[in-house]
Order: C-alpha cells, then sequence, then structure tokens
C-alpha cells in the first residue's frame, strides 16, 4: 500500500512550536499516529499536513515558460521556493490525480546492480543517485530517486528515506538499501540485493513460462471442444436424428449436450462470469491470498519446487542480515517477509518469533515448530547452531537449494508439458471417436422414407 508524508505542528506544554513528519497510508493513520506522540510526548496537534504534487508554471527571465512537477506540503512553499529562484510564478495548483505506477522489475535491478558497480569503485551516494536519475527511463522509479536524493540531503535517516518507498522498490529491496549505509559495506548488501532480485525474477519468468503456455492451450483446446460439440456435432448428428437414424452413445450425449447449450449458455456465462469475479476478488483478500500461499507449496509437481525457492529465499536474507551475536528477531522477520509466501511468515511471526522471545526457546527448534521449514533445512541450521556458524549455515542452505531448484526447474517444465500433451491426445481421441460414430451411421431406406 503507498505509504504518504505527513507533517504536522503543534505547540509542547510551554508553548514552544512542536513540528515532525510520520508516514502512513492514509490521513486517518497518520492522525492516530500523531495522537499517541501528542500523548507520549504531551504536545497540542495544530495541523497535519499531507506532502502532495503541485503542477507549477514559470516564466524564465529570458522569456522562457517552463511547466514542472514539485512535491510540498503546501502551494505556498512551491510559489515561495520558485521566486527565490528568480522566476515568475504564472501558475501552481494541486495535481489532482498524483497516481504512480510501481517501477519495471528490470528497471529496479538496473537500479541496484549499477548501484551496488559503482559503489565498488567508491562513488560517492549522492552522485551515484545524480548519474542514475538522468539514465534511467522509468518516470516512476526517476520520481522515487529524485525524492529519495532529496531526503537524504536534507539529513533524512538512510533507512526511514527507503522505507519511505517501500510500496514502489518492495519491502525487501527498501530495507536492505536502507541498512546499506549503516553497515559500512555498502557494496556487499547492494550486491547481494541484486543478486537476490535478480534470482526471484528469473524464477518468476520461468514459473509463468512453464504454466501460462499450457494454461493458454488447455482453455484454447477447451474452447474449441465445446464449440465443435456445439456448432459442428448438431448440424451432423441433428441431421441423422431428424430422419430418426439410432445414434451411438457418444454421438446421443454430445447432441444432448448442444441442445442443451442452445438454451444455458446464458446460464453458463453468468457462472463463468460470477466465478472468476468471485475467485478475484478472493485471491485479492487477506484470506484468500493466505489459502492460496498455504496449498500452493503443497502442489503435486511444482508445489516441492515452490516451496524450496521460498526457503532459498529465507536462508539468503537471513544469512546477509545475520550478526551472530544480539537481538536477531528483526533478522527473522524480514527474512519471513522477504520469503515471499504469506503463509510461511505468518507461521513464522506467530510461532518461531513468540517461542524465541516469550520463552526463550533456540532457534532450530522454534523454527520446527512453525511447521514450514523442510527437514534439510532444519539439519543445517541444527549444524550450524551447534558449530556456532548459523550464518554459513544458511548461506550454504541457500546455495544448495539454489541450484536443486535451477536443475529440477527443466524437468518439473518437462513433466507439465507432458501432461498437457497427454491431455491435448484424449481430447483429440474424444474428437475424433465422435466423428468416426457419425461418419458410419448410414441411414436405411426405411429411415429415408419415414423422412418423407
Amino acid at each position: 500500500m503507498p505509504v504518504s508524508e505527513f507533517r504536522f505542528n503543534g505547540v509542547g506544554p510551554g508553548g514552544q512550536p512542536v513540528q515532525g513528519t510520520v508516514f502512513a497510508p492514509s490521513k486517518r493513520q497518520a492522525q492516530r499516529k500523531v495522537s499517541e506522540l501528542s500523548e507520549k510526548h504531551r504536545f497540542t496537534l495544530r495541523e497535519l499536513q499531507q506532502r502532495r504534487a503541485f503542477l507549477y508554471k514559470v516564466r524564465h527571465p529570458n522569456g522562457k515558460t517552463i511547466s514542472g512537477e514539485q512535491k510540498a506540503y503546501a502551494q505556498e512553499e512551491v510559489k515561495g521556493a520558485l521566486e527565490k529562484m528568480g522566476l515568475e510564478v504564472l501558475r501552481v495548483e494541486k495535481k489532482l490525480i498524483s497516481f504512480q505506477m510501481k517501477p519495471p522489475t528490470q528497471d529496479l535491478i538496473m537500479f541496484v546492480r549499477l548501484s551496488a558497480n559503482l559503489l565498488r569503485e567508491k562513488l560517492p551516494f549522492d552522485e551515484i543517485l545524480g548519474l542514475l536519475i538522468n539514465d534511467i527511463s522509468s518516470k516512476s522509479l526517476k520520481q522515487v530517486l529524485r525524492d529519495l536524493n532529496a531526503d537524504l540531503k536534507s539529513g533524512m535517516e538512510a533507512k526511514q528515506a527507503f522505507m519511505k518507498h517501500q510500496h514502489m522498490l518492495g519491502k525487501f529491496t527498501a530495507y536492505m538499501l536502507g541498512i546499506a549505509s549503516q553497515s559500512g559495506n555498502m557494496a556487499e548488501i547492494y550486491e547481494s540485493t541484486a543478486r537476490f532480485m535478480e534470482r526471484k525474477d528469473e524464477f518468476r519468468k520461468n514459473i509463468k513460462s512453464a504454466m501460462i503456455t499450457p494454461a493458454l492451450t488447455v482453455i484454447a483446446l477447451i474452447g474449441v471442444m465445446v464449440w465443435y460439440l456445439w456448432t459442428i456435432i448438431p448440424q451432423t448428428a441433428g441431421l441423422m436424428a431428424d430422419l430418426g437414424v439410432e445414434l451411438p452413445y457418444l454421438s446421443t450425449k454430445s447432441l444432448a449436450f448442444a441442445n442443451w447449450m442452445d438454451t444455458g449458455w446464458p446460464l453458463v456465462l453468468a457462472v463463468l462470469v460470477i466465478t472468476t469475479v468471485a475467485g478475484i476478488l478472493f485471491v485479492r483478500s487477506d484470506k484468500g491470498e493466505m489459502f492460496i500461499h498455504r496449498n500452493l507449496i503443497r502442489l503435486p509437481i511444482i508445489g516441492s519446487l515452490l516451496h524450496k525457492l521460498n526457503i532459498e529465499v529465507f536462508c539468503r536474507v537471513f544469512s546477509v542480515l545475520y550478526s551472530g551475536a544480539g537481538d536477531n528477531i528483526a533478522v527473522i522477520k524480514i527474512a519471513a517477509e522477504a520469503c515471499g509466501n504469506r503463509y510461511m511468515e505468518q507461521r513464522i511471526k506467530t510461532i518461531t518469533i513468540p517461542l524465541m522471545v516469550a520463552r526463550g526457546v533456540d532457534l532450530v527448534k522454534a523454527m520446527e515448530a512453525s511447521g514450514v521449514f523442510t527437514t534439510m533445512a532444519l539439519a543445517r541450521f541444527r549444524s550450524g547452531a551447534e558449530t556456532g556458524n548459523v550464518k554459513n549455515s544458511a548461506e550454504q542452505m541457500a546455495n544448495y537449494y539454489e541450484k536443486e531448484t535451477t536443475l529440477k526447474l527443466a524437468t518439473t517444465v518437462e513433466s507439465i508439458q507432458t501432461a498437457i500433451a497427454v491431455f491435448i491426445t484424449l481430447a483429440i481421441i474424444f474428437l475424433t471417436l465422435v466423428s468416426s460414430e457419425i461418419a458410419l451411421v448410414q441411414p436405411s431406406a426405411q429411415d429415408m422414407q419415414n423422412s418423407y
């Protein structure tokens, strides 16, 4: 969900002015956050302003008219800033629709990858942002980078600046890039993040190519079968039936289906539309998403592959962020959120983390209690815990599952293609049998006389 920036102004107990910013998806939630702050710090809220996009039109001293867009809390701020630049302000108005499309995945990956490469060359991060703002083609990502650059120059903490754009960058990406400046090794974290994003994008593309083509093939084949049985069969089998010829079993059932479709197609269409809309709404709901993700990893052929990919991502993020000492609950939480499966995330957050925090259960037993980790993953984490090297064990597990899922993906695609080929063959056999039955039916002379 998009997060907006809100600025609040208030008065403290001694009459001193109080000002600050909060981030929230809506103004109501921002007001709730500010109310909690006012109770905690004992100040009275006077004004709450949302940072919005404003469109402006100005005239340069050389006579040239320039139009542009600028984010600010109030219209007067934009006007004042433009006038200070020596520009004649012709118009400043609030942008009615400030919806931003999420940047393309490839552009995000390119941004992180180029940043990692330039950081390795010891280039300052503000210069890197300046270079990428000019080179990136995506308007939405370009705007995000402009806002990031402005926030960082104004003194905002890097983690806060990146998390402000988590709805555009992705929660995991925003978190990783945000903590990179605090780690002392920005290039390494940017490199790890880029590798993670590339790996996930590549796997997603392979899964889509493996599933979308077979799905479209099945839908098209079912459509052709329905069209054949509804339109072609009645023209031949219907003629025989009118002559009083007794039709074979498959032809009789096909003709009955065609006759039913003549009157029942509105019902079929209504059921398809209602089912599709209900399915989309269900999948988009929290319960629906949880149901899909819980059963996705249990599918016969591809479920194991997806499950191992989720564990691979968890281990990859865990190995990057794990410090080996101190409080690593936040690391487990971020790794759970990054794994890409809401069901696994929910089990880790509601079972693993509470067991570790409230009862002091060790990491491996708490992970085992969640019921979402494979036996091999638990064995590697147990070995790492015994040797005091959990970080390396997580990285080894991630590398192993990366290689395994890559190798098994080709086999999985072949299995899916084989299943589709069998389905197509059975459909063709069925249509051939129906056509052959009708072709072999020959009306007798008595049937011909009865038709007259």
